[in-house]
């Protein structure tokens, strides 16, 4: 077991695999552009577009809440190094479908996009996680770490919970019009038990922390 964590570290360490996961976070994209230029996305190829991309983003989000749980309990520290990459990609992917609602939907029209976010409240609720995910993406660099500072960049980055969270209630009310809603359960057992974990982690820290006060004035 232990040769198999340092052979995983050892590759999650090596040069190439930044840009290998770089690859694969592209493939997705790389498809819908491909189906998009060669017809192949159906009927309404417009409305598929706008599906995937905001199937991705929330598929990204899932990813980069997984990552320090399972950096923690496969104990593979390098595994940190991958979350900035995935947050970005989940960013590039609301963007793109930002854009293709924007563009397909609404023909960039500002003011109808705007009416449309004021009346329609899934469309409101996915703005919203968009708007907030804007600031994480724009502070993921080392120069915005060091400018805000660790404690206050970290507070700022826990609002890919809350992002989490209007991203998969945007995702309830597309799928309601359908009365689709197994995808939706999926997501929602995923971030829940990737939610949990971080709970239980805090409370467990919180419990620590009186016994670790008494040692100290003890010794």
């Amino acid at each position: 077991m232990g040769t198999l964590k340092a052979a995983t570290q050892k590759w999650l360490l090596h040069p190439a695999a930044k840009p290998v996961l770089f690859t694969i976070c592209l493939l997705p994209f790389a498809w819908l552009f491909y189906g998009a230029f060669t017809n192949q996305l159906g009927a309404n190829p417009a409305e598929a577009l706008i599906r995937a991309t905001g199937d991705w983003t929330l598929r990204f989000i899932c990813i980069v809440l997984a990552v320090t749980p399972l950096r923690v309990i496969s104990g593979t520290p390098a595994l940190a190094r991958f979350r900035r990459m995935l947050g970005l990609f989940a960013y590039f992917y609301v963007v793109i479908h930002l854009l293709s609602y924007s563009g397909f939907d609404m023909g960039f029209d500002v003011a109808d996009i705007a009416k449309d976010i004021a009346k329609r409240p899934f469309i409101l609720v996915g703005f919203s996680a968009f708007v907030l995910l804007t600031p994480l993406a724009a502070t993921s660099f080392n120069a915005a770490i060091k400018a805000m500072g660790a404690k206050r960049w970290q507070w700022l980055h826990k609002l890919v919970y809350l992002v989490a969270g209007l991203g998969l209630l945007h995702f309830f009310w597309m799928r309601a019009g359908k009365n689709n809603f197994a995808e939706v359960f999926v997501y929602a057992a995923i971030i829940a038990v990737l939610l949990g974990w971080r709970v239980q982690q805090f409370i467990r820290k919180k419990k620590l922390q009186p016994a670790y006060g008494v040692r100290g004035k003890l010794s």
